[in-house]
């Protein structure tokens, strides 16, 4: 079994691969936390969007790290006679094989995380078992939402607003750099694409749990964010995701008011998954970046970032949950931090396909896209 990809795309996933990637991030969990001291961790946590990536990886910490209650909800692919599941649902097996070898509760919701359907099914599974949650992660990474009330499909484009983009990207799998042109969006792509991967869902989610009874008192909740480079400002930042993002800031706010939860903007570091994968300019960016980063001895993965934020800043030593200015969690301290930045600059304005492969981590980032679906796993015979 090979992996099949298409335009930067994997098509299928390798049961084994799976299932040994996640049991790796497992023991890593495990073993950090057994190295430090606890003294304050979460009791049930909900993964909104919890089957590959961050939001896995939030899982993985909330149960093996902190012995946590975890739900999760993600609506994947399963096997068919002719085609593997997606990497999600293998997965989804793994990490509850290994929870009931455990004794951890792990309640898997496979549902579209948009419908109303979704938020029953976790209300009434949490209401079954008496939990309420502490924490609720919405680490959602979706191109068409369907609204609930008007049945309305909307989905998201990953263009720039003020000008048409010009860049460059990597293939990772050939090592070849090619330009590329994103036009700009229109208005109806960029209210769609607030509408895909905006607050809107995330406020839909604690507002009916608050209804519902199942958020314990003071309930933080965090979902997943990235700003990223200024290279990619253009085509992210100030394109139509950035709108999205914004949107994303402005429900914490309007959240905060609102419940009695403590609802923040997470910004993460840039990883491979399968939804940055598809993002110009991103893998040309991330490759040099892990270089960097590996060099300077910080460079992390979703497990090890997880880990981190669970560690330092929502459980950590303080009293109060670290912010930015704009009432942000920042975790992409280290991809920021102005050494690291100012060397991935110059090596993104020097780097070519003659020399990419002494600027940049070609070899790293081919593995992590790899791995996300199950494939370039040591101890699997992939023959």
């Amino acid at each position: 079994m090979k992996p099949m990809i298409r335009g930067g795309v994997c098509l299928n996933a390798h049961p084994e691969g799976c299932a040994k990637e996640t049991e790796r991030q497992i023991a890593i969990a495990a073993q950090r936390t057994k190295s430090r001291e606890t003294k304050t961790a979460p009791r049930a946590v909900l993964v909104v969007g919890a089957s590959t990536g961050y939001g896995l990886a939030s899982r993985i910490v909330s149960a093996f790290g902190y012995g946590a209650a975890v739900f999760g909800v993600s609506l994947e692919r399963p096997p068919r006679h002719t085609r593997s599941a997606s990497p999600g649902w293998y997965n989804n097996a793994a990490f509850d094989a290994a929870a009931a070898r455990q004794e951890l509760v792990s309640v898997a919701i496979d549902a579209d995380a948009f419908s109303d359907a979704a938020k029953q099914a976790v209300a009434d599974a949490a209401k079954e078992r008496g939990i309420v949650f502490d924490l609720v992660v919405y680490s959602v990474a979706a191109g068409v939402r369907v609204d609930p009330v008007t049945g309305e499909t909307y989905t998201s484009a990953l263009k720039p607003i003020a000008a048409p983009f010009c860049g460059s990207t990597l293939d990772a799998m050939t090592g070849t750099i090619t330009p590329l042109t994103a036009q700009c969006a229109t208005e109806q792509e960029i209210a769609h694409t607030v509408k895909v991967m905006g607050g809107e869902d995330w406020q839909r989610w604690l507002t009916f749990l608050s209804r519902q009874g199942v958020l314990a008192p003071d309930c933080v909740s965090a979902a997943y964010s990235y700003i990223g480079p200024p290279v990619s400002y253009p085509i992210y930042r100030d394109g139509t995701i950035g709108k999205a993002k914004a949107h994303l800031e402005q429900t914490a706010a309007a959240l905060n008011a609102a419940l009695d939860v403590r609802a923040f903007v997470c910004v993460n570091k840039g990883v491979v998954t399968r939804s940055s994968a598809v993002i110009p300019v991103t893998p040309l960016y991330l490759s040099i970046l892990f270089k960097v980063m590996k060099a300077a001895g910080t460079h992390e993965g979703c497990i090890e970032q997880i880990d981190r934020l669970f560690a330092e800043r929502l459980y950590g030593a303080a009293h109060t949950i670290p912010v930015d200015t704009h009432n942000r969690i920042r975790i992409d301290d280290r991809e920021m931090a102005s050494g690291v930045q100012e060397e991935v600059a110059s090596r993104l304005a020097r780097v070519t396909e003659e020399n990419v492969a002494r600027l940049a981590d070609v070899q790293g980032y081919r593995h992590d896209f790899l791995a996300v679906h199950g494939f370039d796993i040591a101890g699997v015979n992939y023959e």
